[in-house]
Formats: structure tokens, C-alpha cells, sequence
């Protein structure tokens, strides 16, 4: 077995687990919850081996790199982190209907990595560096973070819309309280914004290392200040004006759209030093 079909068994566990915990809320059947969070174990354990293996099979070619250096090991990678984010979310909250806004992402992810090409390359000049394995890990654990908080909003929208329109859903009823959900909406993104603070700066020493300056206003490099401006923002409301509720659940929705674009978009959509990005 390769990475590659290793990588194939984790797509459809975590499809399979995202499943799972959608069944959990729509059919609120509790008893499907030890078997979807066994199922993500298992997906994330096997996405861990299916990276370990792509290393070790560059290494065999003569290469020998950290899998993270173009879109579809990026994938991978950003599946990995939702999974390992929602772990530890599942554990901090014992509450496995947060599996059902949270998981899909990760499903996605592999989904669309899925799509690429897989094939090992040796790597530019460029990314020849010790600073693209803590330059990714970091940008890439605070955007599985966002994902989440992002999950989280829509989870937080539709059990508000519950309340004010005053309706019976035993659906709903299920989703966890309001006050629970702000809280998991401001923690998570809290933690992702340290993350992604620590991954601009990690990029930052990378871009000196590599092209001789700390910040070029690249395309990658502007859509990533400006999404690190957009949660910096959020957070600060929060602290100084109270904010919460529907406005910070909204606010978590935007951000992550423009995680996407600063990820996946600008790769496609404006050329600039970060267009290997979109290769694989």
C-alpha cells in the first residue's frame, strides 16, 4: 500500500464519520456517536500514516521532503488539522453533535485533494527551506481552527432562528445553547488566530530566507494580512465592545470565506511568488 491509497481510505472515513455525526443530529441517534468518533480516530490516524508514508516514499525517490509543499499535500494537511481541531473540541465539550458542522470540512478537504495530482516533484529553490514545515503547520492548525469556528456560526444561526421564531424542532433542541455556542465561537477563534499570527510570522522569516525581503505584498502575502485583519478586528469587538452572539457567528462565516479565498482563490485567481501553491 501507498500513500496515495492510504490517502483514499482516510477520504471516505471521513466522509463516512461526517455521515455519522449528521445522523447523530438529524435522527438524534446518540448510539451513532461512539462509532463516528472511532471512525475519526481512525481516519485521522490513517491521514497521519498516509503523510508519514508520502515522506518517507520522497525520501525512497531521492527527494526527501515534509509533504506540505503544494495544493493537494496542503489538503491533506488542512484535513488533518480539522480532524485533530475537532478532536479536541469533541473532548473539551463532550458534545458529539458538534461533529456534524465540523467534520464535513474535513471530508471536503480530502475531497478536493482528491482532485489533484499526487504525484512527488522535487521542490523549487524556494521552498527548500526548515521554515516551510513551521510556516504551513502553523497557518494551516489556524485555518482547521477558523473551519471550525466557522461550523460553529452556522450551528449558532440556526438554533437563534429557533428561538426567535419561536419554533418546535427537536433538531434544534438538540444543538447546544446559545451562550455554549458564543463560547466555542470566541475560543476557537482565539486559538486560531494565534496560530495563523504565528504563521504569518514564520512566513514572514521564510520570505527573507528565500527572496531576500520579510514582506513583498504579494497577492498571498496581502489576502493573508487582510484575513488576519479581518479576525484581529473581530476579536478586538469582542473584547471592547461586548460583541457576540449572531454578530460574532456571522463575523466567524466571513472570516473563513476569506480563508478560502487567501487559501484556495488567490492561488488560481492572482499570480504572484506563491503560485507553485496551486500546483499538485
Amino acid at each position: 500500500m501507498n500513500s496515495s491509497q492510504l490517502m483514499g481510505i482516510t477520504t471516505f472515513a471521513y466522509l463516512f464519520a461526517a455521515i455519522l455525526y449528521i445522523g447523530i443530529l438529524v435522527f438524534q441517534t446518540k448510539k451513532l456517536g461512539f462509532f463516528a468518533t472511532l471512525m475519526t480516530i481512525g481516519a485521522f490516524l490513517a491521514n497521519t500514516a498516509g503523510i508519514g508514508m508520502r515522506w518517507y516514499e520522497s525520501h525512497q525517490m531521492g527527494i526527501g521532503y515534509a509533504p506540505l509543499s503544494n495544493m493537494y499535500e496542503s489538503l491533506v494537511f488542512f484535513a488533518w488539522s480539522i480532524a485533530i481541531v475537532y478532536l479536541g473540541m469533541e473532548v473539551r465539550y463532550k458534545n458529539r453533535i458538534l461533529g456534524a458542522f465540523s467534520m464535513p470540512f474535513a471530508a471536503l478537504a480530502m475531497i478536493l485533494a482528491g482532485l489533484k495530482n499526487p504525484d512527488i516533484k522535487p521542490l523549487i529553490p524556494a521552498l527548500q527551506s526548515n521554515w516551510l514545515i513551521a510556516h504551513v503547520i502553523t497557518c494551516f492548525i489556524g485555518y482547521a481552527a477558523f473551519a471550525v469556528a466557522s461550523g460553529m456560526g452556522i450551528m449558532y444561526l440556526l438554533k437563534d432562528r429557533k428561538r426567535q421564531t419561536d419554533q418546535t424542532s427537536s433538531l434544534l433542541d438538540s444543538l447546544p445553547d446559545l451562550k455554549t455556542s458564543d463560547d466555542i465561537i470566541h475560543k476557537t477563534l482565539v486559538f486560531g488566530f494565534l496560530w495563523l499570527t504565528a504563521g504569518i510570522i514564520t512566513g514572514a522569516v521564510w520570505a527573507n530566507s528565500a527572496w531576500g525581503t520579510y514582506w513583498s505584498w504579494d497577492p498571498k502575502e496581502t489576502w493573508s494580512l487582510i484575513t488576519w485583519f479581518v479576525y484581529a478586528a473581530t476579536l478586538h469587538a469582542r473584547f471592547t465592545k461586548g460583541w457576540g452572539g449572531r454578530r460574532i457567528a456571522w463575523l466567524a462565516i466571513i472570516g473563513f470565506v476569506s480563508v478560502i479565498f487567501t487559501y484556495y482563490g488567490v492561488n488560481y485567481l492572482l499570480s504572484g511568488l506563491h503560485s507553485y501553491g496551486g500546483g499538485g
